[in-house]
């Protein structure tokens, strides 16, 4: 489901800077992880090497400098999907060198209503992420280049309202 021949895996591979990513969903329950998220329904404790690759390949990024990082709109009540992604993958994550922060649309109204899920590397190269209503990905769309200025923007005015998730999940975490 790409509009170039670019692929989310070649944008990762060859990422100069930084990559940001956008999640709006509570619930990617249908993406991965299935096994782990039930092991957490189950109240069973986070084995030792859950993420182990991502967090290695996290690594090999941010110790050459790179910066990769992502911005979550949630609302509380946090869904038991959005406890887990926080409670074990961000925490865990951080362990990798990614930075989170989390925009609460809780008390006030989203800045970003409607706009999609994404990565956009260097602010030049943006791929949209797809889901379905059970949170299934269906993969990604890499955009072209002109896009990536409105994108750029949306990562703006997400990071200009959120807030770094270790203090909010310090405050409102489970």
């Amino acid at each position: 489901m790409t509009t170039s021949s670019r692929s989310l895996g070649d944008l990762f591979d060859t990422f100069r800077c930084e990559a940001f990513r956008l999640e709006t969903l509570d619930d990617y329950s249908g993406s991965g992880n299935v096994a782990a998220y039930k092991a957490f329904l189950a109240g069973e404790p986070q084995p030792e090497d859950y993420n182990a690759h991502w967090v290695e390949e996290l690594r090999a990024h941010t110790e050459r400098g790179k910066r990769v990082y992502r911005v979550h709109i949630l609302s509380r009540p946090l869904t038991d999907y959005l406890r887990f992604e926080l409670g074990w993958g961000y925490r865990r994550n951080m362990s990798g060198g990614e930075e989170f922060f989390i925009l609460d649309t809780t008390e006030n109204p989203s800045p970003l209503e409607h706009v999609p899920d994404f990565w956009l590397f260097d602010s030049e190269s943006v791929a949209v992420m797809n889901y379905d209503s059970a949170g299934k990905f269906l993969g990604s769309e890499v955009l072209p280049p002109e896009r990536a200025a409105e994108f750029a923007r949306y990562r703006d005015a997400a990071l200009a309202h959120a807030e770094p998730f270790t203090a909010w999940w310090a405050e409102h975490g489970t």
